[in-house]
């Protein structure tokens, strides 16, 4: 199968955009879909597979080459520090880290902070974070709703990742500091990327095309 190239696709929020722009350059096959119940799925003329994992699986699968390339989130990639190659920004799936705290419990410092419980998805990207704050904190890892943490008194703040922000309003918790920006991007197996660079530098021109493509359609509609 060496002459295949194997595609990671993250389940959720960044998979329809991710399958669909891949298709736009020829990069398909039938039958991908975030419910299909097979393991892999293959476009044999094209010698192109597709597997779909957990968005936080998905760096490992590229990390050991179960998957030649991959597309998923800026924030799972800082966190899960896998040793993969980091080939284009898509610009889609925007959202950012962010640290937030009960409305009631704003200070007016960083450092006021300090010693605090934290529920995070992110362990590894808030403690960095809070070193370079110079901050101690006790950090929670948790999988489910973050936001349940101050709630029920599991945590004082958390570090989450947010699009709108609408749903951390809701639960009456206010954003303190963005920690960074996120958006899709496409990986690669750095031995695989050196293997079949023709093909793959060729997807990365392709989707780059098509962005910018994209890009000016939407500069267009403007004028």
């Amino acid at each position: 199968m060496n002459d295949y190239i194997t595609i990671a696709l993250p389940k959720g929020k960044l998979f329809d955009r991710s399958a669909s722009l891949l298709a736009r350059v020829g990069w398909e096959a039938e039958g991908v879909s975030e419910d299909s119940r097979k393991l892999v799925i293959a476009n044999e003329e094209k010698k192109i597979r597709f597997i779909i994992t957990k968005p936080v699986d998905l760096p490992t699968y590229v990390e050991y080459g179960a998957a030649d390339i991959g597309i998923i989130g800026k924030d799972v990639l800082r966190e899960e520090e896998k040793d993969v190659y980091e080939l284009l920004d898509l610009g889609f799936g925007r959202c950012r880290l962010m640290m937030a705290v009960p409305e009631a419990k704003l200070r007016p410092e960083m450092e006021d902070y300090a010693h605090l419980r934290v529920a995070t998805k992110y362990p590894r990207c808030a403690k960095e974070f809070f070193d370079a704050q110079g901050i101690q904190m006790d950090i929670v890892k948790l999988n489910g709703s973050i936001e349940l943490g101050p709630l029920i008194g599991l945590a004082e703040c958390i570090v989450d990742i947010v699009e709108t922000g609408t749903t951390i309003r809701e639960n009456k918790l206010a954003e303190v500091a963005c920690i960074f920006p996120s958006t899709a991007r496409l990986i690669a197996n750095p031995v695989s990327f050196k293997l079949k660079f023709d093909r793959l530098h060729g997807l990365v021109e392709d989707l780059q095309r098509v962005l910018q493509e994209e890009k000016e359609g939407k500069e267009g509609q403007r004028k």
